[in-house]
């Protein structure tokens, strides 16, 4: 079989900083007012009383969306979308455009490579340029799926299970639970600049959720890199009554040293998990190696589909779990495929979490979502990742080369 090459690379955005506000899309926290992910969440930022109450305040919605669509020269294209903006469009014009365009569409581990290498004098170990590469990798998966006329899911060796179950991340899991989803986890509210109070408060809204859920529905916090060792160990062991099932990403990716601190000292039967905003493989190499018991990478950050698959291997030679932060249908066809993810996360992004929307909307079309906190694998038997491009999203293309 003779495969297309790829004719051209283009990049779009939409919303952030220098556009319209709450666009949605794959920079999920640029939403409007009065949503829940922008509610007075604890951050690393929360010490400073004036960005305490907003996490907007600080800026976390400037970037926007990065829209990447790669054309083969039969005419077929694929595409992606993420968290990178205006300057991840750059990034694809201006840099990695030539590591992409001219080449096979089936060359993704080839373009990979180059871009992380061609890359590495100003990308460090993650952020921008790593989600920049992420969209790409992403599209090409897409397009590759869309050429031969395969779902990503079987491309990268098919199902190891018939569905994927789903545990809801929001603010109500009183009403995930509703839904079918087989867990909530909500954000924590207060850090260490609050002491023992923040714990309190903390511990008291999982001991109400654990009443209104019962004894078996699974109840997790994400505290989102906001705390440090001594407080997260005391808010761990506060919550211990009430069953929580895990404490998610407490320290700042750099703190290997504090991860490892922190399984060694949580409570017996919760467990740790951490890696949300860490980027490339050898990052989660040493997370792995805290001794941690669930791996998160975002696919949309960590390097793409091709290190997900990497990262999953890594996990699994430790007996460890991978489960993908968010991401729709670009962790979907993924997670479908590995045997140490036997569920996956459902990002609530409806204000008030009492309704399921599409975490990418209205950026993508056809997005499904859990029925009964469950998604079967023939939703997934489209081509590529089976999503179309929302054209009529005001998409900007900045730069082109």
């Amino acid at each position: 079989m003779t495969l297309p090459k790829i004719k051209h690379i283009r990049a779009w955005f939409i919303g952030g900083a220098t556009a319209e506000k709450g666009a949605g899309g794959g920079d999920y926290h640029d939403q409007g007012a009065n949503h829940w992910i922008d509610d007075h969440i604890a951050t690393p930022m929360s010490k400073y009383a004036e960005y305490e109450q907003s996490r907007q305040s600080f800026g976390i919605n400037v970037l926007g969306t990065l829209i990447v669509e790669v054309e083969a020269d039969s005419g077929q294209t694929g595409f992606a979308v993420t968290t990178a903006g205006e300057m991840g469009c750059f990034i694809v014009e201006k840099h990695l455009s030539r590591f992409v365009e001219g080449k096979c569409v089936s060359d993704i581990k080839l373009i990979h490579d180059r871009m992380l290498n061609a890359t590495l004098f100003y990308s460090g170990s993650g952020g921008l340029v790593l989600n920049t590469i992420s969209c790409i990798d992403l599209a090409l998966w897409d397009l590759f799926g869309k050429v031969v006329g395969l779902p990503v899911y079987k491309l990268l060796g098919g199902a190891v299970r018939d569905e994927i179950q789903f545990y809801a991340t929001g603010a109500r899991p009183d009403l995930a639970q509703e839904m079918g989803f087989i867990g909530g986890k909500m954000p924590t509210h207060w850090g260490p600049h609050d002491g023992d109070a923040g714990i309190r408060k903390d511990a008291a809204m999982v001991a109400e959720y654990r009443e209104k859920c019962g004894a078996d529905f699974w109840l997790m916090l994400d505290c989102w890199m906001s705390q440090d060792v001594n407080y997260a160990i005391k808010l761990a062991h506060a919550c211990a009554p009430y069953n929580l099932k895990w404490i998610e990403e407490c320290l700042p990716p750099q703190q290997y040293e504090g991860y490892r601190e922190l399984k060694r000292s949580a409570p017996a039967g919760m467990m740790v998990t951490s890696g949300e905003h860490h980027g490339t493989l050898q990052s989660f190499r040493t997370l792995s190696e805290t001794g941690i018991d669930i791996m998160q990478p975002d696919v949309g950050w960590c390097g793409g589909l091709t290190t997900l698959v990497e990262i999953a291997a890594i996990a699994k030679a430790r007996g460890q779990l991978v489960v993908p932060h968010g991401s729709s249908v670009y962790s979907h066809h993924a997670v479908i495929t590995f045997t140490n993810t036997p569920f996956s996360e459902f990002l609530m992004t409806s204000p008030d979490c009492a309704t399921l929307r599409p975490q990418f909307d209205p950026i993508l079309l056809g997005e499904p979502v859990p029925q009964n906190g469950r998604i079967h694998k023939s939703v997934l038997d489209k081509p590529g990742f089976g999503v179309e491009l929302n054209r009529d999203c005001h998409l900007k293309r900045p730069y082109n080369h």
